[in-house]
Protein backbone atom coordinates (compact mmCIF):
# COMPACT_ATOMS: atom_id res chain seq x y z
CA UNK A 1 0.00 0.00 0.00
CA UNK A 2 2.60 2.53 0.74
CA UNK A 3 4.04 1.96 -2.74
CA UNK A 4 0.67 2.59 -4.04
CA UNK A 5 0.75 6.02 -2.67
CA UNK A 6 1.93 7.72 -5.44
CA UNK A 7 -0.17 6.37 -8.06
CA UNK A 8 -3.29 6.52 -6.05
CA UNK A 9 -2.39 10.61 -5.70
CA UNK A 10 -1.85 10.52 -9.68
CA UNK A 11 -4.67 8.72 -10.84
CA UNK A 12 -7.00 6.77 -8.38
CA UNK A 13 -9.63 5.99 -10.64
CA UNK A 14 -7.27 3.80 -12.47
CA UNK A 15 -5.65 2.65 -9.72
CA UNK A 16 -8.92 1.24 -9.14
CA UNK A 17 -9.74 -0.46 -12.78
CA UNK A 18 -5.90 -2.07 -12.65
CA UNK A 19 -6.95 -3.45 -9.15
CA UNK A 20 -10.34 -5.43 -10.14
CA UNK A 21 -8.35 -6.01 -13.44
CA UNK A 22 -6.14 -7.86 -11.78
CA UNK A 23 -8.07 -9.49 -8.27
CA UNK A 24 -11.50 -9.72 -9.41
CA UNK A 25 -14.39 -7.85 -7.61
CA UNK A 26 -13.55 -8.56 -4.52
CA UNK A 27 -10.12 -6.88 -3.11
CA UNK A 28 -8.89 -7.30 0.26
CA UNK A 29 -6.16 -4.25 0.99
CA UNK A 30 -3.00 -5.67 3.10
CA UNK A 31 -3.66 -2.55 6.02
CA UNK A 32 -2.60 -3.03 9.42
CA UNK A 33 -5.31 -1.20 11.44
CA UNK A 34 -8.51 -3.84 10.21
CA UNK A 35 -10.03 -5.41 6.88
CA UNK A 36 -10.23 -3.23 4.03
CA UNK A 37 -13.12 -4.50 1.38
CA UNK A 38 -13.24 -3.01 -2.67
CA UNK A 39 -16.29 -4.39 -2.97
CA UNK A 40 -17.39 -4.27 -7.29
CA UNK A 41 -20.38 -6.55 -7.09
CA UNK A 42 -23.85 -5.15 -7.60
CA UNK A 43 -25.56 -7.97 -5.25
CA UNK A 44 -22.85 -7.28 -2.77
CA UNK A 45 -23.25 -3.53 -3.33
CA UNK A 46 -26.92 -3.61 -3.18
CA UNK A 47 -26.65 -5.43 -0.04
CA UNK A 48 -24.27 -2.59 2.39
CA UNK A 49 -26.39 0.29 0.85
CA UNK A 50 -29.72 -1.53 1.51
CA UNK A 51 -30.47 -4.90 1.87
CA UNK A 52 -28.64 -4.93 5.32
CA UNK A 53 -27.64 -1.51 5.66
CA UNK A 54 -28.54 -1.01 9.71
CA UNK A 55 -24.90 -3.31 9.77
CA UNK A 56 -23.35 -0.87 7.56
CA UNK A 57 -21.93 2.95 9.13
CA UNK A 58 -20.41 6.17 8.23
CA UNK A 59 -17.53 5.72 10.62
CA UNK A 60 -15.25 6.23 8.05
CA UNK A 61 -12.34 8.45 7.29
CA UNK A 62 -13.52 9.33 3.72
CA UNK A 63 -16.43 10.77 6.12
CA UNK A 64 -14.31 11.86 8.81
CA UNK A 65 -12.20 13.65 6.71
CA UNK A 66 -15.62 15.55 5.09
CA UNK A 67 -16.58 16.32 8.30
CA UNK A 68 -13.58 18.64 8.33
CA UNK A 69 -15.59 20.81 6.26
CA UNK A 70 -19.49 20.53 7.10
CA UNK A 71 -19.83 18.73 10.42
CA UNK A 72 -21.99 16.43 11.37
CA UNK A 73 -24.32 17.24 7.92
CA UNK A 74 -26.50 14.80 6.62
CA UNK A 75 -23.85 13.65 4.10
CA UNK A 76 -21.40 12.96 7.18
CA UNK A 77 -24.29 12.24 10.55
CA UNK A 78 -24.92 8.39 11.38
CA UNK A 79 -27.33 6.93 13.70
CA UNK A 80 -29.94 8.79 15.31
CA UNK A 81 -28.34 12.15 14.60
CA UNK A 82 -28.84 11.46 11.02
CA UNK A 83 -32.92 10.45 11.35
CA UNK A 84 -33.14 13.53 13.61
CA UNK A 85 -31.93 15.85 10.71
CA UNK A 86 -33.24 14.31 7.87
CA UNK A 87 -36.95 14.45 9.87
CA UNK A 88 -36.45 18.17 9.81
CA UNK A 89 -35.50 18.88 6.47
CA UNK A 90 -37.34 16.38 4.54
CA UNK A 91 -40.65 18.09 3.96
CA UNK A 92 -38.68 20.79 1.95
CA UNK A 93 -37.68 18.32 -0.31
CA UNK A 94 -41.36 17.02 -0.59
CA UNK A 95 -42.42 16.41 -4.08
CA UNK A 96 -45.16 19.63 -4.07
CA UNK A 97 -41.83 21.49 -4.63
CA UNK A 98 -40.63 20.41 -7.42
CA UNK A 99 -42.49 22.91 -9.80
CA UNK A 100 -40.83 25.44 -7.87
CA UNK A 101 -37.45 23.68 -8.43
CA UNK A 102 -38.35 23.75 -12.29
CA UNK A 103 -38.67 26.84 -12.24
CA UNK A 104 -35.83 28.07 -10.75
CA UNK A 105 -34.03 26.02 -12.91
CA UNK A 106 -35.01 27.23 -16.31
CA UNK A 107 -34.06 30.55 -14.86
CA UNK A 108 -30.92 29.60 -14.21
CA UNK A 109 -30.53 28.03 -17.63
CA UNK A 110 -31.54 31.28 -19.34
CA UNK A 111 -29.28 33.03 -17.32
CA UNK A 112 -26.52 30.60 -18.46
CA UNK A 113 -26.81 30.91 -21.90
CA UNK A 114 -27.37 34.59 -21.97
CA UNK A 115 -23.39 34.81 -19.68
CA UNK A 116 -22.23 32.22 -22.39
CA UNK A 117 -23.67 34.75 -25.49
CA UNK A 118 -22.26 37.18 -24.06
CA UNK A 119 -18.66 35.57 -23.80
CA UNK A 120 -15.99 36.49 -26.18
CA UNK A 121 -16.45 33.67 -29.09
CA UNK A 122 -19.11 32.53 -26.93
CA UNK A 123 -15.81 30.35 -25.29
CA UNK A 124 -16.68 29.46 -21.76
CA UNK A 125 -15.66 27.10 -18.96
CA UNK A 126 -18.49 24.87 -19.02
CA UNK A 127 -17.05 23.37 -15.55
CA UNK A 128 -17.07 27.15 -13.59
CA UNK A 129 -20.29 28.01 -15.25
CA UNK A 130 -22.60 25.37 -14.05
CA UNK A 131 -20.88 25.72 -10.31
CA UNK A 132 -22.60 29.45 -10.74
CA UNK A 133 -25.62 28.53 -12.24
CA UNK A 134 -26.42 25.34 -9.78
CA UNK A 135 -25.44 28.15 -7.08
CA UNK A 136 -28.13 30.50 -7.85
CA UNK A 137 -30.21 27.84 -7.54
CA UNK A 138 -29.34 26.47 -4.25
CA UNK A 139 -30.24 29.99 -3.26
CA UNK A 140 -33.22 30.28 -4.77
CA UNK A 141 -34.99 26.97 -3.74
CA UNK A 142 -33.14 25.75 -0.29
CA UNK A 143 -32.24 29.14 1.59
CA UNK A 144 -35.44 31.42 0.02
CA UNK A 145 -34.03 33.95 -1.43
CA UNK A 146 -36.07 35.55 -3.46
CA UNK A 147 -33.22 38.75 -3.57
CA UNK A 148 -30.46 35.99 -4.18
CA UNK A 149 -28.55 38.23 -6.29
CA UNK A 150 -28.51 41.54 -4.06
CA UNK A 151 -28.24 40.08 -0.29
CA UNK A 152 -26.87 36.11 -0.98
CA UNK A 153 -24.62 36.32 -4.28
CA UNK A 154 -21.65 37.57 -2.36
CA UNK A 155 -21.93 35.54 0.60
CA UNK A 156 -22.63 32.36 -1.74
CA UNK A 157 -19.50 33.06 -3.32
CA UNK A 158 -17.27 33.11 -0.41
CA UNK A 159 -18.86 30.50 0.67
CA UNK A 160 -18.36 27.84 -2.18
CA UNK A 161 -15.02 29.45 -2.58
CA UNK A 162 -13.85 28.38 0.90
CA UNK A 163 -15.82 24.92 0.13
CA UNK A 164 -13.61 24.14 -2.69
CA UNK A 165 -10.05 25.36 -1.05
CA UNK A 166 -11.10 23.19 2.31
CA UNK A 167 -12.09 20.43 0.09
CA UNK A 168 -9.16 20.28 -2.14
CA UNK A 169 -6.86 20.00 1.50
CA UNK A 170 -8.98 16.70 2.66
CA UNK A 171 -9.00 15.39 -0.92
CA UNK A 172 -5.56 16.22 -0.73
CA UNK A 173 -4.85 14.76 2.70
CA UNK A 174 -7.29 11.65 1.58
CA UNK A 175 -4.49 10.63 -0.76
CA UNK A 176 -1.99 10.59 1.62
CA UNK A 177 -1.11 7.99 4.66
CA UNK A 178 -0.69 11.50 6.82
CA UNK A 179 -3.73 11.79 9.50
CA UNK A 180 -6.02 14.60 9.28
CA UNK A 181 -4.48 16.27 12.43
CA UNK A 182 -0.86 16.49 10.91
CA UNK A 183 0.70 20.00 11.56
CA UNK A 184 1.56 21.88 8.62
CA UNK A 185 0.67 24.36 5.56
CA UNK A 186 -2.51 22.21 4.75
CA UNK A 187 -4.02 21.95 7.96
CA UNK A 188 -3.54 26.02 8.59
CA UNK A 189 -5.02 26.54 4.63
CA UNK A 190 -7.99 24.34 6.10
CA UNK A 191 -8.57 26.36 8.94
CA UNK A 192 -8.85 29.40 7.30
CA UNK A 193 -11.01 27.83 4.85
CA UNK A 194 -13.28 26.38 7.86
CA UNK A 195 -13.43 30.19 9.92
CA UNK A 196 -14.53 31.77 6.50
CA UNK A 197 -17.55 28.87 5.95
CA UNK A 198 -18.48 29.30 9.89
CA UNK A 199 -18.82 33.47 9.15
CA UNK A 200 -20.41 33.09 5.71
CA UNK A 201 -23.16 30.91 7.22
CA UNK A 202 -23.80 32.93 9.73
CA UNK A 203 -23.84 36.13 7.38
CA UNK A 204 -26.61 33.65 5.97
CA UNK A 205 -28.52 32.92 8.74
CA UNK A 206 -28.60 36.61 10.00
CA UNK A 207 -29.83 38.11 6.98
CA UNK A 208 -32.87 35.94 7.13
CA UNK A 209 -33.46 36.29 10.69
CA UNK A 210 -33.39 40.21 9.84
CA UNK A 211 -35.83 39.47 7.04
CA UNK A 212 -38.44 36.81 9.01
CA UNK A 213 -40.92 34.85 7.49
CA UNK A 214 -44.13 35.58 5.00
CA UNK A 215 -46.93 37.25 6.38
CA UNK A 216 -45.52 39.66 8.85
CA UNK A 217 -43.05 41.48 9.85
CA UNK A 218 -41.63 44.60 6.99
CA UNK A 219 -40.47 42.02 4.70
CA UNK A 220 -44.14 40.50 3.83
CA UNK A 221 -43.99 42.55 1.14
CA UNK A 222 -40.51 41.39 -0.60
CA UNK A 223 -42.10 38.09 -1.42
CA UNK A 224 -40.35 36.35 0.98
CA UNK A 225 -41.03 32.57 1.42
CA UNK A 226 -42.52 31.06 4.49
CA UNK A 227 -40.20 28.82 6.80
CA UNK A 228 -41.14 25.79 4.87
CA UNK A 229 -37.62 26.19 2.27
CA UNK A 230 -34.88 24.12 3.97
CA UNK A 231 -33.20 27.32 5.83
CA UNK A 232 -36.50 28.16 7.29
CA UNK A 233 -37.06 24.42 8.72
CA UNK A 234 -33.56 24.41 10.27
CA UNK A 235 -34.27 27.86 11.92
CA UNK A 236 -37.25 26.64 13.04
CA UNK A 237 -35.46 23.51 14.53
CA UNK A 238 -33.48 25.71 16.07
CA UNK A 239 -35.62 27.95 17.52
CA UNK A 240 -37.69 24.77 19.09
CA UNK A 241 -34.29 23.45 20.89
CA UNK A 242 -33.79 20.59 18.34
CA UNK A 243 -30.59 22.14 16.81
CA UNK A 244 -27.86 24.15 17.75
CA UNK A 245 -26.18 27.07 16.02
CA UNK A 246 -23.21 25.04 14.87
CA UNK A 247 -25.96 22.22 13.52
CA UNK A 248 -27.34 24.49 11.34
CA UNK A 249 -23.94 25.63 9.93
CA UNK A 250 -23.30 21.94 9.27
CA UNK A 251 -26.44 21.62 7.29
CA UNK A 252 -25.65 24.73 5.36
CA UNK A 253 -22.33 24.15 4.59
CA UNK A 254 -23.65 20.35 3.67
CA UNK A 255 -26.24 21.34 1.37
CA UNK A 256 -24.60 23.98 -0.61
CA UNK A 257 -21.54 21.39 -1.25
CA UNK A 258 -24.46 18.60 -2.08
CA UNK A 259 -27.07 20.99 -3.43
CA UNK A 260 -24.31 22.93 -6.19
CA UNK A 261 -21.56 20.65 -7.18
CA UNK A 262 -22.86 17.29 -7.78
CA UNK A 263 -25.58 18.45 -10.10
CA UNK A 264 -22.87 21.13 -11.93
CA UNK A 265 -20.43 17.80 -12.17
CA UNK A 266 -23.74 16.37 -14.00
CA UNK A 267 -24.23 19.47 -16.11
CA UNK A 268 -20.99 19.66 -17.16
CA UNK A 269 -20.06 16.39 -18.17
CA UNK A 270 -23.49 15.68 -19.87
CA UNK A 271 -22.37 19.22 -21.91
CA UNK A 272 -18.83 17.41 -22.41
CA UNK A 273 -20.55 14.33 -23.77
CA UNK A 274 -23.02 15.83 -26.06
CA UNK A 275 -20.10 18.13 -27.75
CA UNK A 276 -17.89 14.84 -28.13
CA UNK A 277 -20.90 13.13 -29.88
CA UNK A 278 -22.73 15.37 -32.71
CA UNK A 279 -25.14 12.71 -33.51
CA UNK A 280 -26.81 11.96 -29.97
CA UNK A 281 -26.85 16.31 -30.07
CA UNK A 282 -28.75 16.11 -33.17
CA UNK A 283 -31.33 13.94 -31.45
CA UNK A 284 -31.53 15.90 -28.77
CA UNK A 285 -32.33 19.35 -30.62
CA UNK A 286 -34.52 17.41 -32.23
CA UNK A 287 -36.90 16.05 -28.84
CA UNK A 288 -36.49 20.29 -28.04
CA UNK A 289 -37.85 21.23 -30.97
CA UNK A 290 -40.66 18.85 -31.02
CA UNK A 291 -41.65 19.35 -27.45
CA UNK A 292 -40.85 22.91 -26.99
CA UNK A 293 -42.03 24.61 -30.14
CA UNK A 294 -39.47 27.45 -29.38
CA UNK A 295 -40.79 28.20 -25.87
CA UNK A 296 -38.97 27.85 -22.80
CA UNK A 297 -39.37 24.48 -20.85
CA UNK A 298 -41.23 24.13 -17.65
CA UNK A 299 -42.45 21.52 -15.04
CA UNK A 300 -45.12 20.31 -17.62
CA UNK A 301 -42.53 19.47 -19.90
CA UNK A 302 -40.43 16.65 -17.90
CA UNK A 303 -42.48 13.83 -18.82
CA UNK A 304 -42.12 14.31 -22.28
CA UNK A 305 -38.10 15.23 -22.49
CA UNK A 306 -37.10 11.28 -22.41
CA UNK A 307 -34.20 11.55 -24.41
CA UNK A 308 -32.58 15.06 -22.41
CA UNK A 309 -33.83 13.06 -18.81
CA UNK A 310 -31.79 9.99 -20.13
CA UNK A 311 -28.63 12.28 -21.23
CA UNK A 312 -28.30 13.26 -17.71
CA UNK A 313 -29.16 9.65 -16.42
CA UNK A 314 -25.74 8.20 -19.34
CA UNK A 315 -23.69 11.09 -17.86
CA UNK A 316 -24.56 9.80 -14.35
CA UNK A 317 -23.43 6.38 -15.35
CA UNK A 318 -19.82 7.73 -17.24
CA UNK A 319 -19.01 10.13 -14.69
CA UNK A 320 -20.97 9.33 -11.48
CA UNK A 321 -20.15 12.92 -9.11
CA UNK A 322 -19.80 10.95 -6.25
CA UNK A 323 -17.13 8.20 -7.70
CA UNK A 324 -16.38 5.87 -3.97
CA UNK A 325 -18.61 5.55 -1.38
CA UNK A 326 -17.78 4.00 2.24
CA UNK A 327 -19.21 2.17 4.86
CA UNK A 328 -18.08 0.26 8.18
CA UNK A 329 -19.81 -3.24 9.34
CA UNK A 330 -20.88 -2.73 12.51
CA UNK A 331 -21.04 -6.75 12.85
CA UNK A 332 -20.04 -9.72 10.62
CA UNK A 333 -21.77 -10.00 7.43
CA UNK A 334 -21.57 -12.17 4.23
CA UNK A 335 -20.58 -10.02 0.97
CA UNK A 336 -20.43 -12.17 -2.31
CA UNK A 337 -20.04 -15.69 -0.14
CA UNK A 338 -17.04 -14.02 1.61
CA UNK A 339 -17.36 -13.44 5.18
CA UNK A 340 -16.14 -10.04 6.85
CA UNK A 341 -15.66 -9.38 10.64
CA UNK A 342 -17.21 -7.00 12.38
CA UNK A 343 -14.98 -3.41 11.70
CA UNK A 344 -14.59 -4.09 8.36
CA UNK A 345 -14.33 -1.45 5.76
CA UNK A 346 -16.02 -1.52 2.55
CA UNK A 347 -14.90 0.52 -0.47
CA UNK A 348 -17.93 1.05 -2.97
CA UNK A 349 -16.89 2.96 -6.41
CA UNK A 350 -19.98 3.91 -8.93
CA UNK A 351 -17.42 4.64 -11.19
CA UNK A 352 -16.56 1.04 -11.47
CA UNK A 353 -20.16 -0.41 -11.16
CA UNK A 354 -21.31 1.74 -13.91
CA UNK A 355 -18.62 0.15 -15.95
CA UNK A 356 -19.15 -3.45 -15.77
CA UNK A 357 -19.46 -5.07 -19.04
CA UNK A 358 -22.09 -7.68 -17.99
CA UNK A 359 -24.17 -5.04 -16.50
CA UNK A 360 -23.58 -1.86 -19.74
CA UNK A 361 -22.55 -3.43 -22.95
CA UNK A 362 -19.93 -1.81 -24.09
CA UNK A 363 -19.74 0.38 -21.09
CA UNK A 364 -17.50 3.26 -22.08
CA UNK A 365 -19.66 3.47 -24.62
CA UNK A 366 -21.88 6.89 -24.23
CA UNK A 367 -25.59 6.10 -25.33
CA UNK A 368 -28.37 7.82 -23.81
CA UNK A 369 -30.54 5.35 -25.58
CA UNK A 370 -29.68 2.95 -22.65
CA UNK A 371 -31.70 4.54 -20.42
CA UNK A 372 -34.89 5.62 -22.69
CA UNK A 373 -38.03 3.52 -21.63
CA UNK A 374 -35.96 1.10 -20.02
CA UNK A 375 -36.45 1.89 -16.28
CA UNK A 376 -32.68 1.75 -15.53
CA UNK A 377 -32.76 4.82 -13.73
CA UNK A 378 -33.88 2.93 -10.67
CA UNK A 379 -31.22 2.75 -8.02
CA UNK A 380 -29.74 -1.02 -8.67
CA UNK A 381 -26.29 -2.46 -7.30
CA UNK A 382 -25.54 -1.21 -10.59
CA UNK A 383 -26.30 2.01 -10.65
CA UNK A 384 -26.01 4.42 -7.65
CA UNK A 385 -25.24 7.50 -9.05
CA UNK A 386 -27.22 8.94 -5.70
CA UNK A 387 -26.41 6.12 -3.60
CA UNK A 388 -29.49 3.36 -2.11
CA UNK A 389 -31.11 2.69 0.14
CA UNK A 390 -32.27 4.80 3.47
CA UNK A 391 -29.61 6.79 2.90
CA UNK A 392 -30.16 7.81 -0.86
CA UNK A 393 -29.56 11.04 -1.55
CA UNK A 394 -32.44 13.69 -0.03
CA UNK A 395 -32.36 15.82 -2.96
CA UNK A 396 -32.20 13.34 -5.87
CA UNK A 397 -35.60 14.19 -7.60
CA UNK A 398 -34.49 18.22 -7.29
CA UNK A 399 -31.17 17.34 -8.94
CA UNK A 400 -32.87 15.22 -11.70
CA UNK A 401 -35.16 18.11 -12.50
CA UNK A 402 -32.70 20.71 -12.14
CA UNK A 403 -30.21 18.84 -14.75
CA UNK A 404 -33.32 18.46 -17.26
CA UNK A 405 -34.27 21.49 -17.32
CA UNK A 406 -31.02 23.73 -17.43
CA UNK A 407 -29.85 21.24 -20.31
CA UNK A 408 -32.85 22.09 -22.57
CA UNK A 409 -32.98 25.21 -21.59
CA UNK A 410 -29.45 26.15 -22.42
CA UNK A 411 -29.34 23.97 -25.51
CA UNK A 412 -32.85 24.49 -27.01
CA UNK A 413 -31.85 26.11 -30.34
CA UNK A 414 -28.19 26.28 -29.76
CA UNK A 415 -25.16 23.42 -30.04
CA UNK A 416 -22.13 23.12 -27.68
CA UNK A 417 -18.84 22.57 -29.39
CA UNK A 418 -15.23 21.96 -28.32
CA UNK A 419 -12.63 24.60 -29.42
CA UNK A 420 -10.88 23.29 -32.87
CA UNK A 421 -7.75 21.73 -31.53
CA UNK A 422 -8.78 21.24 -27.64
CA UNK A 423 -6.59 18.70 -25.94
CA UNK A 424 -8.29 15.83 -24.53
CA UNK A 425 -10.01 16.11 -21.27
CA UNK A 426 -8.78 14.62 -18.15
CA UNK A 427 -11.24 13.63 -14.86
CA UNK A 428 -9.70 14.89 -11.62
CA UNK A 429 -11.24 12.50 -9.07
CA UNK A 430 -11.97 14.96 -6.19
CA UNK A 431 -14.90 14.93 -4.16
CA UNK A 432 -16.77 14.78 -6.92
CA UNK A 433 -15.29 14.37 -10.62
CA UNK A 434 -14.57 17.25 -12.30
CA UNK A 435 -12.87 18.49 -15.60
CA UNK A 436 -8.71 19.04 -15.09
CA UNK A 437 -8.48 22.46 -16.02
CA UNK A 438 -11.78 23.21 -16.77
CA UNK A 439 -13.82 22.44 -20.02
CA UNK A 440 -13.65 25.71 -22.38
CA UNK A 441 -17.14 24.95 -24.84
CA UNK A 442 -18.38 27.19 -27.77
CA UNK A 443 -22.02 27.34 -27.90
CA UNK A 444 -23.49 28.55 -31.02
CA UNK A 445 -26.96 28.45 -32.54
CA UNK A 446 -28.32 25.43 -34.24
CA UNK A 447 -26.36 24.78 -37.57
CA UNK A 448 -23.77 27.34 -36.83
CA UNK A 449 -21.33 24.88 -34.16
CA UNK A 450 -17.80 24.76 -34.36
CA UNK A 451 -15.28 21.69 -33.86
CA UNK A 452 -17.33 19.59 -32.93
CA UNK A 453 -15.92 16.00 -33.01
CA UNK A 454 -16.11 12.63 -32.01
CA UNK A 455 -14.52 11.17 -28.72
Amino acid sequence: MVRSVPAIRRAPLTFLERLVARYGDLVAFPMPRGAVLLVNDPVAARQVLQDNHRNYSKQTVQYSSLATVTGSGLLTADGEAWRIRRRIVQPAFHHSSLDGVAEQASLAGRRLRSRWEAAPGQLLDADEATLRAMLEVVGHTLFGSDRFDADLAAVGERIVGAVDDALAVVVRQAQTLLPASWPGPARRRLRRAVQVLDSGCADVVRARRERGPAGGGASADLGEPNDTDVLGLLLRAADAGELTDREVRDELVTLVIAGHETVASALTWALHLLAEHPQWQQQLALELDRVLSGREPGWADLPRLLLTRAVVDEALRLYPPAWVITRRAIGPDTLAGVQLPAGTLVILSPWLLHRRPDSWPDPLRFDPGRFVDSGRSAPRGDYIPFGAGPRLCIGRDFALVEAVLVLATLLQGRRVARPAGAAPVQVDALVTLRPRGGLPLHLTPSGGERGGQEG
